[in-house]
């Protein structure tokens, strides 16, 4: 029978109304935010400000502190986000006199009073522009020298010459360290930045510097003369630093450059002091989102969104959304960061904490050696004691290297190991793990409500076409075996697998039904670990993958599982009561519980 005939029928199984899901509780961060919009540096969920070149509103007797103070105000209070830092990218002034650093100052004494955390930096402006940081005093250095920092909560030194800082917050959980660099620091000022990074060897980095990058019209970032050198002797060899922010010149920019470790680096340059208004204190909001390993990047003026009435000019700059002011970069954080700073993978936990009450069999499959094969004798026992014991079974056709021991493993399972399957759509081609012919669970029928739950991780190759409806766990007999008649009676009576595009399935015979009731999933991206439960109540079935129902679950109550005899499959799927396909992926502790669990108690770590 074609795959089309065979799974038609399943896209309408169970077509009744999913139940209500829970209301979902409000975040943290969010109860925070109300209560004076005070960060939540543990939240996955932050936010870092940027704020580029401000110096045509501090220019002699000229400009207008509004627009500043209207943004700091958005991050002090106004802001939804979870704002951790802001940092400024230097020219706070035009002309680096006393008199317009008096004036800016008075603006930063909003985040001092409230002890929020930022930084600045000397940008050509701010001080004399044909020299280094050892230029010695001036006037930037009166206003925002190290000496102003004392009470912040995040800065921890600077340079001797004051002009080079550095700054460590913490968001998502973690702590980051941010480098906020003169105008021109030199060979010393770089070898300082350097030392700094070899003391938090750890800490993901963020350069902030005056000049670094300009842009052509089509927004593509350049590196400037000076720009080389500091890449060559600060960003290059310090794997750390994986986003770069600069002002200066406009129009804005970006480009991601390989370091020597092989890993990107994002480099951006802001600057709006050419728009209208002086750029009107535009701000670029870095909405870092770790659970997504996405960083959304918006750019806007929160003093003309504040206004009622806009003119057409102010309307057209309010906010910027071209492809270098509005954005999102995709890091997978753990990955990016795993060079210095891997993350640390708890112990594994003894099976015995497994055994809830109802455990019917708990299988690990730790023991072998990484990437040797799984002997034909081998017998992966029942960490329950109870005989639901597994044995190897290899297709016609196929050869040991089929199924293999694994040293990878989901960090969030108890076991540190797991199979390698490498089955696909041609029946004789794979290997799978079965029940004993004595195990206790061959006869149940799980009246009552059950628990089935695996960690699995497909391969990059798992969408082409050649792997979809192999199983993970399936019984070996059909429906018709255990006497139905409806839908195709010849499908296995129980089955959780995979579509062509990774979508998990649970198809099923019921007790109470002739029909299969069939849950849905959604499709899964490869290439990363995923947890999946089965939770049969006594009436109805939800399928959660890592934790979180899905929205495919039939209303129509199903009552237990039919029996048509014969073993379970681990590994496999079945057809008219012959195993059909093999698993094509990695496989790590399966559980199965004679009652439906809470998500609390799944073997998520």
């Amino acid at each position: 029978m074609t795959d089309t005939s065979r799974r038609t029928f399943l896209l309408g199984a169970g077509a009744a109304a999913a139940a209500t899901l829970p209301a979902v509780a409000v975040a943290p961060a969010a109860q925070a935010q109300a209560q004076g919009r005070r960060p939540d540096p543990e939240d996955p969920r932050f936010t870092l400000v940027v704020m580029p070149d401000t110096q045509y509103l501090f220019d002699e007797d000229r400009g207008d502190a509004a627009p500043l103070d209207a943004s700091l105000r958005y991050v002090l209070d106004e802001s939804d986000d979870n704002v951790v830092f802001l940092a400024h990218l230097g020219d706070l002034t035009q002309n680096g006199r006393a008199d317009e650093f008096s004036r800016i100052s008075r603006s930063f004494q909003a985040l001092d009073r409230r002890r929020f955390p930022y930084s600045t930096l000397a940008g050509n402006h701010d001080i004399d522009g044909s020299k280094d940081d050892q230029r010695g005093p001036s006037p930037y250095l009166d206003a925002f020298g190290p000496q102003r920092q004392r009470t912040s909560p995040t800065f921890r030194g600077a340079s001797k010459d004051g002009y080079n800082t550095y700054h460590v917050f913490r968001g998502g959980g973690r702590e980051w360290l941010l480098l906020a660099l003169d105008w021109r620091p030199s060979a010393g000022g770089l070898n300082w930045a350097k030392q700094v990074l070899a003391q938090h060897p750890t800490l993901p980095a963020i350069l902030t510097i005056h000049e670094l990058v300009w842009a052509d019209d089509d927004h593509q970032a350049q590196f400037s003369t000076f720009g080389e050198l500091v890449w060559k002797e600060l960003v290059d060899g310090n794997d750390q630093i994986f986003l770069t922010l600069n002002g200066h010149y406009w129009p804005t920019g970006r480009v991601v450059r390989k370091n020597a470790a092989g890993h990107d680096v994002h480099v951006h340059i802001a600057n709006y002091q050419d728009r209208y208004y002086g750029g009107s204190a535009m701000v670029r909001l870095y909405q870092f989102d770790l659970a997504r390993g996405v960083v959304d990047v918006r750019t806007f003026s929160p003093w003309l969104a504040a206004q009622d009435h806009l003119s057409e000019m102010q309307q057209v700059e309010v906010e910027r959304s071209g492809a270098a002011d509005y954005f999102s970069l995709e890091i997978d954080f753990a990955e990016r960061f795993k060079g210095f700073a891997p993350v640390p993978v708890p112990p594994g936990r003894p099976a015995k904490q497994l055994l809830v009450p109802g455990t019917v069999a708990y299988w690990r499959f730790e023991g072998g050696q990484d990437s040797k094969p799984v002997p034909d004798d081998v017998v992966v026992r029942d960490q329950t004691g109870r005989g639901n014991d597994l044995t190897r079974v290899t297709a016609p056709g196929s050869g040991p290297d089929q199924l293999k021991y694994a040293n990878e493993f989901s960090p969030r399972q108890p076991s540190r190991a797991s199979l390698r399957f490498d089955g696909g759509r041609d029946p004789s081609r794979g290997a799978y793990l079965r029940t004993v012919d004595a195990a206790p669970m061959n006869k149940l029928k799980f009246e009552r409500g059950y628990t089935v739950e695996a960690f699995f991780r497909l391969p990059a190759n798992f969408k082409d076409g050649h792997h979809g409806w192999c199983g993970l766990f399936a019984r070996e007999g059909s429906g018709a075996a255990a006497g139905k008649t409806g839908d195709d009676p010849k499908e296995s009576a129980a089955t959780l697998s995979l579509s062509d595009g990774g979508e998990l399935q649970w198809a099923v015979f019921p007790l109470n039904q002739d029909r299969i009731s069939t849950n849905w999933g959604h499709e899964l991206p490869v290439e990363r670990w995923w947890h999946v439960a089965v939770v049969n109540d006594g009436r109805r079935t939800v399928v959660y993958v890592d934790g979180c129902p899905v929205v495919r679950n039939p209303a129509t109550p199903a009552i237990g599982l039919a029996n048509p005899g014969g073993s379970w499959l681990v590994g496999a799927s079945s057809y008219d009561g012959k195993v059909d396909r093999s698993f094509a992926g990695l496989l790590g502790d399966v559980r199965v519980v004679d009652r439906p669990l809470s998500p609390r108690e799944f073997m998520l770590d």
